[in-house]
């Protein structure tokens, strides 16, 4: 193969695995949007953005009177149309990564829900299999149907009855999460199970464990909201500011359409996106 011959695309993640009793299994780590979702998010991104970069390019192109040109139409409509093209592009990923963390925090707090009940089945005295079976009867009062939690203890269950070893079951199952807590909790269960180790001590600690994790990361997120909003209040203000000025000061907002003011214009705008990702990263505290 040469220098610059391209290897081989990587295999696209599925959305659903077939389980060893051929139950459907979802994989938490990847979500992929239907044809009508795709085309809402991005409209809502082409909307925005084109919003956005009107009223900041629109309106070049006067006449000495202050009127619209063919230039003006033709300028408008292009940048309209690139800036919108650009935000819907760049939305639907970030929305897609948006739905998959709050699916994976749903799916932590149930199962953090899930080591309690079991933990409690376990000392009263049931095996790990009942233990099991009773805390999917208890979590079907607490949850509805289409629970995550709810689905993954009906496949655990469902591979019990067909004597699949329940360890293999919950690896798979922290495999898909894609979340640490569930991937570690399956291994500790693995190695304790086969082992003969103490199951309910494992149970006990992993569920304090979590919960301590989940208590500190909701302080930190109490923490870090004041700034979050002032962060989203910034990157709103150049937007807001520019409106009023556009709206009060038809004199002023003139400068806009000049070869200084679009310059000034470009780079302020990129200034405060990078800023906007920098603040982001910064404030994006992982426990």
């Amino acid at each position: 193969m040469g220098l610059f011959t391209k290897g081989p695309k990587p295999e696209k993640q599925p959305q659903y695995y077939q389980s060893a009793t051929n139950m459907r299994t979802l994989n938490y780590k990847v979500y992929y949007m239907s044809l009508p979702q795709k085309i809402l998010y991005f409209l809502i991104g082409f909307g925005v953005g084109g919003a956005v970069g009107y009223l900041f390019y629109g309106g070049i192109g006067l006449d000495e009177f202050g009127n619209p040109t063919m230039t003006t139409y033709v300028l408008n409509t292009f940048f309209v149309g690139v800036t919108g093209l650009i935000a819907g592009i760049k939305f639907l990923p970030i929305r897609v990564s948006q739905i998959i963390q709050k699916r994976k925090r749903k799916l932590n707090s149930q199962f953090r829900d899930m080591l309690e009940a079991l933990n409690t089945s376990l000392g009263a005295g049931k095996n790990v299999p009942d233990s099991f079976k009773a805390v999917h009867g208890d979590l079907k009062v607490q949850y509805e149907e289409d629970a995550f939690i709810l689905n993954e203890l009906e496949v655990i269950l469902s591979g019990v009855a067909n004597n699949v070893a329940i360890e293999d079951l919950l690896e798979d199952f922290g495999h898909r999460s894609g979340i640490d807590d569930i991937v570690s909790f399956a291994n500790v269960f693995q190695i304790c199970f086969r082992m003969g180790g103490n199951i309910k001590d494992v149970i006990r600690a992993t569920h304090e464990i979590l919960t301590d994790k989940m208590e500190i990361r909701e302080e930190i997120d109490t923490v870090v909201t004041a700034s979050k909003t002032e962060q989203n209040i910034m990157v709103m203000m150049p937007i807001a500011i520019v409106g009023m000025l556009k709206m009060l000061s038809p004199e002023l907002s003139a400068n806009f359409t000049t070869v200084t003011g679009i310059a000034s214009t470009t780079v302020a705008i990129v200034l405060f996106i990078v800023a906007h990702y920098v603040g982001k990263m910064v404030l994006n505290i992982k426990v």
